[in-house]
């Protein structure tokens, strides 16, 4: 029976003091008491420079490592993401907590709001962030924003957008759900960590101690969740290779999904800098912060050309992704589309309580029609490419899919739209993936809007790397087989790798059946 009294270092923020207070009350549980300790930090005291400009690392955990060598207190409460990637010799992590969510929080002054805009913001808005992690990644999908310093606490982040300061700020979640913060004064996009990826070990509390202090360590282990910590492993270790702290633009996030453990990275340069990000998929987290460093290696060699099946303008984000990574990009459609209706009838909305698309085709013949809807009806997409050309067309999804298995979509849809009528406006002998995971208990009304027609001649192409982004699109190039030796293949979801699976051709998927995800699985093309 553990019987000693401890003392908890912490800084005096409310987040933290809202996570030591967490630990104290676990501990309470299991019948060890303890008092708090406020702990100033560097990066508390400095709040005049961005995290790049202050010296050395461990802005907000020094100080308490310090008093925890001293003996002047028992245990530190860290986020983790704070810490170095090495303990100070006498000290090591005891417990990591359970993850809280950690995805990002955008909030957006609902003046500053514009739907039509990727994550909401206005044009050329202001965001707030001092991180060089998010100002990389927002730039990349964003390039017309600009990107203020903003420091402080999460209630004094949010004060200064309250003050307009900016017109958005971007913090994480975790913080907002600890604190329960009511954010409803603001517009509020949650971008989930697959798409704007963390800080490593974000939404992670560590519990520090003194090494031969091995008796309060085992006590600690009825708070440690064995299974982060792996996870964690790999985003640390990652940080580690690559010699970073605060500053550095490095996002990494990694999970485990039916024993499968998912990776995912983003680095730049410079906060400035575009992003190379990776998707990596590993049954082991032996070696692989470093074979994921090994995609990253300055010298890499890359391959000349990438082919992809649609049309793209020079500031998508798919182009400006391969062409900063020194490869030319041809970008064609093999096929055309077609309206096949030109009026709609005003009758099939008045049922309908969710409007579904599972392409970006859909979305915009379907409102090519003008449609008037008699109630409020919601919006269901299959992936972020979906969701930005409804965003386009004025209105927001109340849900996205994600990955790239239809299946799982459809699980997940079928949830939320159990008993409703669903209409699916899509392409006209659609393969109809969603509408056969949904019960027999929800309505469906097909809506057929466009037709897809093959091109009649086809060129091959001699691009290292073949993207095809549709079904129809691989009918278009094999009609002829046209593809030659070597040629590498990406296709774009499993719809369209079943193509490839049917005549023997091995491909690669993407995470997510968008841009962001193709040029991740580009990237992890070796």
């Amino acid at each position: 029976m553990f019987d000693r009294k401890l003392i908890i270092g912490t800084r005096g923020s409310e987040l933290a003091l809202w996570q030591a207070n967490f630990v104290k009350n676990k501990l309470a549980e299991n019948g060890i008491q303890a008092d708090l300790k406020i702990i100033k930090t560097q990066g508390d005291r400095i709040l005049n420079l961005s995290f790049d400009k202050l010296e050395g690392k461990g802005f907000f955990t020094k100080e308490l490592e310090e008093e925890l060598l001293a003996g002047t207190i028992d245990l530190a409460v860290h986020s983790h993401k704070d810490l170095p990637t090495e303990n100070p010799p006498g000290l090591t992590i005891a417990a990591v907590s359970e993850r809280e969510d950690p995805a990002e929080l955008l909030l957006v002054l609902k003046d500053c709001v514009d739907v039509h805009q990727k994550l909401s913001v206005k044009y050329g808005g202001i965001v707030g962030t001092s991180s060089n992690r998010r100002k990389a990644q927002l730039l990349a999908v964003r390039p017309d924003l600009e990107i203020d310093e903003l420091r402080g606490n999460v209630p004094t982040r949010i004060n200064k957008l309250r003050n307009e300061d900016y017109d958005a700020i971007m913090i994480a979640k975790a913080g907002v759900v600890r604190l329960g913060l009511d954010m409803s004064e603001f517009h509020v996009e949650e971008i989930p960590p697959t798409e704007l990826i963390p800080a490593p070990a974000q939404g992670v509390l560590a519990i520090q101690v003194r090494e031969a202090d091995t008796e309060l360590f085992e006590a600690l282990q009825i708070l440690n969740h064995p299974d982060v910590a792996e996870e964690l492993a790999v985003e640390r270790s990652l940080l580690k290779l690559f010699g970073g702290g605060c500053h550095l633009p490095l996002g990494c996030y990694c999970r485990k999904r039916d024993n499968v453990f998912q990776v995912f990275t983003s680095k730049a340069d410079d906060a400035e800098g575009f992003p190379d990000r990776l998707y990596l998929e590993a049954d082991t987290t032996e070696g692989l912060a470093n074979k994921i460093v090994s995609y990253f290696d300055k010298d890499r060699q890359f391959f000349k050309s990438v082919f992809i099946s649609r049309e793209l303008s020079e500031q998508s984000y798919f182009r400006r992704a391969i062409e900063k990574l020194g490869m030319e990009v041809e970008a064609r459609s093999l096929i055309r589309t077609v309206p096949v209706i030109t009026k709609l009838d005003p009758y099939i909305l008045r049922n309908a309580d969710w409007i579904f698309f599972s392409s970006k085709n859909a979305v915009e013949y379907f409102f090519e029609l003008k449609p008037a809807f008699p109630k409020k009806v919601k919006f269901g997409v299959m992936g972020s490419g979906s969701e930005d050309t409804l965003r386009r067309c004025g209105h927001f999804a109340d849900y996205t899919g994600e990955g790239i298995d239809t299946a799982d979509v459809a699980q997940a849809f079928a949830k939320l739209a159990e008993g409703s009528t669903v209409l699916f406006p899509g392409a006209e002998a659609s393969m109809r993936s969603i509408q056969q995971g949904l019960s027999a208990d929800t309505k469906i009304i097909d809506l057929p809007v466009y037709e897809t027609v093959l091109l009649d001649e086809v060129e091959p192409t001699n691009a290292d790397i073949l993207v095809f982004t549709s079904p129809s699109n691989v009918d278009a190039y094999f009609v002829d087989n046209l593809l030659q030796p070597n040629q590498k293949i990406i296709a774009i979801g499993k719809s369209t790798g079943k193509k490839f699976d049917e005549m023997g051709i091995q491909y690669k998927l993407p995470f997510s059946p968008d841009e962001i995800g193709l040029a991740e699985a580009v990237f992890g093309v070796v």
